[in-house]
């Protein structure tokens, strides 16, 4: 047998071995960090610290877009796989600290080999060349088709329909969108602008967040867009995104934003972001979502007559209050939703009641009566059953919205009004740009209260029944049939 030149024989031993480190491993599988609601998503084993996405989009709202991730982390704990969140798109290459790696697609999820064990606490470089598909169901979220073109729609679970990512709001990061379209078209997502260039046809706009971002938090808006700017309290730059056609005809809503910001600001401190404004799109959702500094709303909402003003005022404060409950101070987990829902009906109820003389004491009483059977049907606010399968979305349902601004009412009447503020104000500060916790809330309502609230937040939180109301005898609370 001939001798083999040693630098050759170096090469097939390396191969050699990593083949049988290959063979080794585990079959590809999806992973997820533990979340009660949503178990396989999220991913262990390294932490975000950013991502930088790459969109083409070539003028059709039915057409896969061109696309390239990447995300910037670092190790945890030692990886010999790496698993992203991902679905609904064609993935073509990974590369990983600048070297190309094996990859597969289970599940939901995108498992990709690098070359040898990573150890923990090492940086890590994930780019990702792959397709993102507006196509499919509108419903379980994602990519948003609009009559002009697109926008998104990521909560909860949806992000990872649109690009690779630790899809949990555990994991924030910040986010950098470089967006090329036709010229024609406008595109604005999260953040501040950072440029545009043109080159042809085509133009490239780009836009990076001052705060970390849950991935579910993403927005970019590409259509006939005209983008309305005005000033908020501080200098703080408002701009709102509208179809081109509608401009004039939404002026009179968009004009109250920065009125609105003022009325928050003086419940619980400063507005927490680099910038504000409405993106509303001719599109069909069913709902209004609190994208991070761009919050995304119906056409149909400010264009339906049979919205009364009063309703439609609150709704904008609602979203806008989800950016310090929600956007700022993210849930660590998804049952703390009712941290985040909660507090944004709590405003809205409060706005209401301020503005257009809605009764919140009436409004929290026949949040009271139903309170029990919103419990039989979805759990309690702080331990939500699980979305029914298909329909994520079930998981918004009226216990974590009036059901969970009656308990911070019932925590008002407990601990008294000025306490009750002192705790909103500490609360958006101590977290801000962070996540938090039922038990964090817990634990920094007690220490401003005094006294040890645990028992009171068992009850309220975690009960099969509603808890008696303090300072309202009276009320009660009745079950639909069948339950018990």
């Amino acid at each position: 047998m001939p001798l083999i030149p040693r630098r050759l024989r170096a090469a097939l031993l390396a191969t050699a071995s990593a083949t049988l480190v290959a063979a080794t491993l585990p079959s590809p599988m999806p992973l997820g960090i533990g979340d009660s609601l949503f178990p396989t998503l999220g991913n262990p084993g390294y932490d975000v610290l950013s991502y930088d996405i790459g969109f083409t989009y070539h003028g059709n709202n039915r057409k896969p877009l061109d696309a390239v991730t990447t995300i910037d982390a670092r190790t945890t704990e030692p990886l010999d796989r790496i698993n992203l969140d991902f679905t609904r798109g064609t993935v073509r290459s990974v590369a990983v600290n600048g070297l190309r790696a094996d990859f597969a697609v289970t599940g939901e999820d995108l498992v990709v080999e690098p070359l040898g064990t990573l150890p923990a606490g090492v940086p890590l470089r994930i780019t990702v060349r792959h397709t993102s598909d507006p196509r499919g169901d509108q419903d379980s979220g994602g990519w948003l088709r609009t009559s002009d073109g697109l926008a998104m729609a990521n909560q909860a679970d949806a992000a990872h329909r649109v690009f690779p990512s630790n899809d949990h709001p555990s994991d924030k990061a910040y986010f950098t969108f470089r967006v090329t379209a036709p010229k024609d078209l406008t595109v604005v997502a999260n953040g501040l602008p950072a440029g545009t260039v043109r080159h042809g046809a085509s133009t490239t706009w780009t836009y990076r967040t001052e705060h970390p971002m849950a991935t579910e938090l993403a927005q970019v808006s590409i259509g006939h867009s005209t983008v309305r700017k005005r000033t908020g309290p501080h200098g703080l730059p408002v701009r709102d995104v509208v179809p081109a056609a509608d401009a004039a005809r939404l002026e009179p809503w968009l004009k109250k934003t920065p009125g609105q910001l003022e009325w928050m600001e003086r419940q619980v401190g400063r507005y927490p972001f680099e910038t504000y404004g409405l993106l509303v799109a001719d599109t069909e959702t069913g709902f209004e979502l609190e994208t991070q500094t761009l919050t995304l709303f119906e056409r149909t909402l400010f264009t339906n007559k049979a919205y009364p003003q009063w309703y439609v005022d609150s709704l904008m404060v609602h979203e806008l209050a989800h950016h310090w409950f929600g956007d700022s101070v993210s849930p660590q987990a998804w049952s703390d939703l009712w941290l985040s829902e909660g507090h944004a009906s709590w405003y809205e109820a409060r706005y209401a009641a301020e503005h257009a003389k809605k009764s919140l004491v009436n409004r929290m009483r026949d949040a009271y009566t139903q309170s029990d059977g919103w419990r039989a049907v979805g759990g309690p606010p702080a331990r939500p059953s699980a979305p029914s399968p298909g329909q994520k979305i079930s998981l918004f349902r009226p216990v974590v919205y009036d059901g969970s601004a009656l308990v911070l009412y019932a925590l008002r009447q407990e601990i008294g009004k000025s306490a009750f503020g002192r705790l909103e104000r500490r609360w958006v500060r101590k977290h801000r740009d962070s996540t938090a916790t039922t038990a964090d809330f817990v634990r920094l309502a007690s220490e401003i209260a005094g006294r040890d609230l645990t028992a009171f937040f068992d009850g309220w939180l975690y009960g099969e029944k509603t808890p008696p109301m303090p300072g309202h005898p009276d009320w009660h609370s009745t079950q639909p049939a069948g339950h018990r």
